[in-house]
């Protein structure tokens, strides 16, 4: 595993090959951004991009959808990924956003987690997104990229990669090296055929 000064080095040459990401997702508030966050668990933002105007235009609020039912939900979503659970953790979550925080989606972590369907991933990006919060969310170009870089150990828990990665660069910087690592693992750290070499400023702490 590299030092910490080693590690910033890589983490810092990613942020600089994506000096202006941003989310890619579309979205209003906060509401629209859980349900978004929901759906995107295996699937793609295009597939996401395919439904979610209808989606939004029928569930405009938490309101709306438990006035519906999880069958009704599935017909809007039913061309995404697990769509089945997906429905019944959209209805949930929303059921539970009235029960317990007056309709609002929360802002903090640990509220954010009590919902069904949203677990750290998925708060740290609600936090960080919809919020401006500093959170670090892991997903799976996360993971790859930092295994693959030497940045944590090969049997690293996304725990342990918020960890590490919350540890070495300034919370200031923790959204913008997500999104940088979305658009990294997509272009370049792929998971078959990684392109990383054609970048030897990655690997700078060899010299």
């Amino acid at each position: 595993m590299l030092s910490r000064t080693d590690a910033k080095i890589v983490l810092n040459e990613i942020m600089n090959l994506y000096p202006d990401a941003r989310p890619t997702m579309r979205y209003e508030n906060a509401f629209q951004l859980l349900m978004v966050v929901i759906l995107s668990a295996q699937a793609t933002d295009a597939s996401i991009e395919k439904i979610q105007d209808k989606l939004f235009e029928r569930y405009p609020s938490p309101e709306a959808v438990i006035e519906s039912s999880i069958e009704e939900i599935e017909t809007y979503i039913n061309t995404i990924g697990l769509y089945h659970n997906k429905a019944r953790y959209i209805f949930m979550s929303s059921q539970q956003l009235l029960d317990n925080f007056g309709g609002e989606v929360p802002s903090t972590r640990k509220e954010l987690t009590s919902l069904t369907g949203i677990g750290p991933k998925s708060a740290n990006i609600i936090l960080s997104v919809a919020y401006g919060e500093a959170a670090f969310a892991v997903d799976t170009h996360v993971t790859r990229i930092c295994k693959h870089h030497n940045i944590v150990d090969d049997d690293a828990t996304a725990q342990d990669i918020e960890k590490r990665v919350t540890e070495i660069l300034p919370p200031e910087k923790w959204g913008h090296a997500h999104q940088a690592m979305i658009n990294f693992g997509r272009e370049i750290c792929k998971p078959r055929n990684p392109l990383c070499k054609n970048h030897p400023q990655l690997y700078a702490y060899l010299d």
